[in-house]
Parts: C-alpha cells; structure tokens; sequence
C-alpha cells in the first residue's frame, strides 16, 4: 500500500474507530484501541483494521457477549492483539536497563534525569509495601511560559506531580533522589502548572532564578522547533534511562487506558502517537524513567512528549506536542543558529572588503559554505565557493517592499529548478538538501543576526 492509499484508507477508518472505541475500551481486558494492519494466524495481511488490544486473548466460547468484540465495525474489519501497557516513569524499588544516565548536570536541558524533592506514600497494590517512596522520570525540553516569559522545564504529570497530592510550588531535584540525589541541594525549580487530561499528561516546573538552562537535548543537539507526527515518520529521544534511541511513528490514532495507580487511577488518552523500536538501531525506545522525554524527527523538532510503553518495549506512547504546548500554555526554547565567531562577522573568501556594504549586509556562514545576502528582510541563499554564478532562492512567500518609497517593489522569490545544470551528483545532492535545511527557524536566526549587526553597524557610522 502505498503512503498516499495508506493515509486515505486511514482517513475513511478513523471517524468509525472515534465513534466505537469508548464502548470498546470500557470493556472488560481491553487496553487500547487504534488503527493498523490486521494479523491473521501471526501474519500481517496488508489490510488496516480498528485494532482492539487487550490484556489476554481468550476463546471467543469463554467470553459474554458483552465483553466479545465484533468482526466489524460499520463494514470495517476488527482485530484483537495482546498488549501490556506501562507508565515509564520509575520509582526507587524498580530495576531498569543498564545505560541509566544518574549524572548531575550543571546546565539544565532535555534528556536528562529528574524527579520530585518530595517523597510520596504509596501503599499495595501500587508497591510492594506500603511507605514513602522517591520517582524519577526524564526532562524533555526547556520552554517559555506565554505569559510571563519565564522558562520552564517540561516533562510529564506523572513525573513532577506522580499523583493528585501534588500542589504547586513543589520542589523538583536533578539528579532525582532515586539517582542518588539529595532533597535539598539538587533543587532546580518548582512545579507550576500540570495537567492530566484527554490528550496529555504533562507539567511544567519554573526554572530558578540563577540556574543556567540551554535549549538542547542532550546527545541530540539543539532544539529546532516543533512538527507535526505523522505515519512513517523517523524519530528519536533522549531519555534517562534508555539515553538517546530511534524509533517510527506507525500510528497517531492511539487510545490508551493506562492505569496511574494511586489516587487517579485507571485514565484514558485519545489521539496519541505510536512509535515501535527501530531494532536497527536500539535494544527499546524507551523503559521506565524515560517518561517526559521529548520525541524528536531527525531534523530535532519535537513532534510529541513520552509517557509510557508496551512492557516488553516494543510500543511507546507520546502525547503530540501541541497539544500539551497549549493545555500548558507554553512555547519550546529553540536553540537559534550561532553565527560563525570571527572579528570581522563574516568571510567572503576573496571580497573581505565587501562583507558589509552599509545597509545591504553579507553574513557568510563558513562551516556550509554558503551565504545570506539580504536586505535585511530579503534572504537568499547563493552558493559562492562551487557556483558563483548560482544562487539557490529557496522558495518562500512574497517579501513585501521595505517601506512606502521602496523602488523594488514585492519580491517574490522564484522556484529552484529540480536539477541544476552543470551541478555533479554530490552538488545537486547538497542543492537539494537546501529546502529541509533552510527552514523557517534556521533563516529567522540569521535574520536576527542581521539586525543586531545593522544596529551596531548604524552606531559605530554615528
């Protein structure tokens, strides 16, 4: 099936699969619901069902009719596959993998391991014995409130808040105390807003004055922005306990009923990202502690924020970032490309004399050895160490004039051609890399760049 014929089937399937499956999720055993291929007799068949997971598949003669899940539904076939589903966050008693990352880090920033100062009293069926217990779970990303521009540190309700005893203003630690660190000297920030809903598990922890913080993930790099999941997508994070793991997006229609123990309980959450283990690559995604961390595409936006997993790690489930951006009511920290640092800003090669000419500025970035030339808020990226003659205009909207007596006029940059003549393989390999490379976080960081080099350019002339 193709991904286009994939994504129209999906399209038809979903409005059935939303209108049956809180009747099928109510029922006895089942766990999940989603949309994917139909396995008959341990094969797929290349047809894509309403999947019903459950805790145990049992004879059909052992089930009442109630609890017994239809063929299918409005003429779209069913499947029922086993799954056990878990909250990825851990607590001191639990034993996980071996690449647990128990380091203290001076600069906070994503991927790195963080838990509540406070202790949380737990008792049976949750732990094996009823007492005060210390959690762990993953940093994903630093934000900014939209309110107050404060920067925070996002990670999951589980995690800061563990469960509804939580109230804001409590104290969070890095390392956690399950990693060895201490209540009172490893604080970094209190808990501010949280929130359990349909769609996300998430909370965010304001950052204290003082404390350094970078917009990176650890291991993987800085942040680039956000995206949208999408099926087939290529993904990867950065968590505590399983560190930096790939994986791909195979659904964004799952609904999961997770049990949060406790005071909260069994909890469902609707719309979710699904993601299977690039075995290639990675033992699992993720295990427990690694909940709270961020799921990034392969250009380092995030596209979703984990909380838990199939226990045997093939599955893990992230919330799509958005959606907990706004629930929370933040932004993502990007991290805004450095300009390469030399005295005289920029290096045109053979015409250091011309890097700035006045208002109309070069900045030229050594490491891709290409260029902006731009009028501050015209970029066009050109190519001169290979092509002098060839400029690459990356695609982009209309730029208006640069006020009322601009004699240019609108601009509006041309389409790049698909083959370029006169370029080798490894040439056009690179000129079509552009598109994706440039995007609109990469130019906006350059633009800044600009302005603040006009500025000091207009001082230093007065």
């Amino acid at each position: 099936m193709s991904a286009q014929s994939e994504h129209e089937a999906r399209a038809a399937i979903r409005p059935v699969k939303e209108g049956a499956e809180d009747d099928l999720i109510a029922r006895d055993g089942v766990v999940a619901v989603d949309i994917a291929e139909k396995v008959t007799d341990g094969q797929p068949t290349g047809q894509l069902s309403i999947v019903v997971f459950v805790e145990k598949k049992k004879p059909e003669s052992r089930l009442s009719k109630a609890q017994t899940i239809p063929k299918e539904i409005n003429g779209i076939p069913t499947d029922v596959q086993e799954l056990t589903v878990e909250l990825f966050s851990a607590v001191r008693y639990e034993e996980v993998g071996t690449l647990v990352d128990a380091s203290a880090y001076p600069t906070l920033s994503g991927g790195i391991g963080i838990g509540p100062a406070r202790t949380v009293f737990l008792s049976p069926p949750d732990v094996p014995t009823a007492g005060n217990y210390v959690f762990v779970g993953t940093l994903g990303a630093m934000v900014k409130d939209r309110s107050t521009g404060a920067t925070m540190a996002l990670t999951n309700f589980h995690v800061a808040c563990v469960n509804n005893s939580w109230t804001v203003g409590d104290r969070q630690v890095q390392p956690s105390r399950v990693d060895g660190g201490s209540a009172t000297t490893g604080q970094f920030g209190s808990l501010t807003r949280a929130t359990l809903s349909e769609n996300v598990d998430g909370s965010v922890i304001t950052v204290d004055a003082g404390k350094t913080s970078t917009p990176t993930v650890v291991d993987i790099g800085g942040v680039a922005g956000k995206g949208l999941a999408s099926v087939g997508m290529a993904v990867q994070k950065r968590g505590r306990t399983t560190e930096h793991t790939y994986g791909t997006v195979v659904s964004t229609d799952f609904t999961v009923s997770i049990n949060y123990g406790s005071d909260v309980g069994l909890h469902t959450l609707k719309h979710q990202i699904r993601i299977d283990t690039d075995t290639t690559k990675s033992t699992r995604f993720s295990d427990h502690g690694d909940s709270g961390s961020v799921v990034m595409d392969g250009s380092r936006n995030v596209v979703g924020l984990l909380f838990g997993g199939s226990n045997d790690g093939v599955m893990t489930f992230a919330n799509p970032i958005q959606a907990v951006l706004d629930e929370l009511s933040v932004d993502l920290l990007v991290d805004k490309p450095i300009l390469v640092t030399r005295p005289s800003i920029c290096d045109i090669l053979t015409k250091p004399s011309t890097c700035s000419i006045k208002s109309r500025l070069v900045v030229c970035d050594i490491l891709t050895r290409h260029i902006i030339c731009t009028y501050i808020t015209r970029p066009v990226f050109c190519d001169l160490v290979t092509r002098p003659a060839a400029c690459d205009f990356v695609t982009r909207p209309v730029c208006p004039p640069d006020g009322p007596g601009d004699p240019r006029g609108p601009i509006e940059f041309p389409t790049p051609p698909e083959r370029v003549p006169g370029f080798s393989d490894a040439e056009q390999q690179w000129y079509g890399s552009m598109g994706s490379a440039l995007d609109d976080t990469y130019v906006a960081g350059y633009l800044a760049a600009l302005e603040a080099v006009a500025a000091e350019e207009k001082k230093q002339e007065s």
